[in-house]
């Protein structure tokens, strides 16, 4: 696996773990509002979101930088 590769699955993976807290955090706001709680009250759905926004600037840098490279190799 070279570094391209790498960064690929990596991007991948912060996105995909960014809308899962994402979606999380809806439902448990959904389940909040009837009086239930899907994750124990572990985390608020705000915090969730906190979680969700940090990976997501990891996914955007991630993908910023195989743009990057993929114009400097163009060049």
């Amino acid at each position: 696996m070279n570094y391209n590769e790498v960064t690929s699955v990596l991007y991948r993976i912060f996105a995909v773990g960014a809308l899962a807290l994402i979606a999380l955090a809806v439902i448990e706001s959904a389940a909040n509002v009837f009086r239930y709680t899907v994750i124990r009250e572990a985390y608020r759905p705000g915090r969730l979101v906190e979680f969700a926004s940090m990976s997501a600037v990891i996914a955007m840098a991630l993908l910023l930088r195989q743009i990057r490279e993929e114009l400097h190799k163009r060049a």
